[in-house]
C-alpha cells in the first residue's frame, strides 16, 4: 500500500494502475487515453519501458 505522506519520488519505471493521481500522470506523460493505457499495461505489463514500446514511443523515428 502507497504511503501517501511520504514524500519520496515515485517508481517512474512503474505504472500502477490502481491509483488515480499514476493513471493521470502516465496519460498525459504518454499522450494516451486512459483505456489505451489500460489496454497496454494488460498486454506488456506495468513496465513504463515496455508500455513506451507498445505504444510505440520507443524509437520511434522523428519527423
Amino acid at each position: 500500500m502507497d504511503n501517501l505522506t511520504k514524500r519520496d519520488q515515485p517508481d517512474r519505471s512503474k505504472i500502477n494502475m490502481q491509483e488515480d493521481y499514476e493513471v493521470k500522470y502516465w496519460t498525459k506523460a504518454l499522450g494516451v487515453s486512459k483505456e489505451e493505457l489500460r489496454r497496454a499495461v494488460d498486454k506488456v505489463g506495468s513496465s513504463a519501458a515496455a508500455v513506451r514500446k507498445e505504444l510505440g514511443l520507443l524509437g520511434a523515428p522523428h519527423s
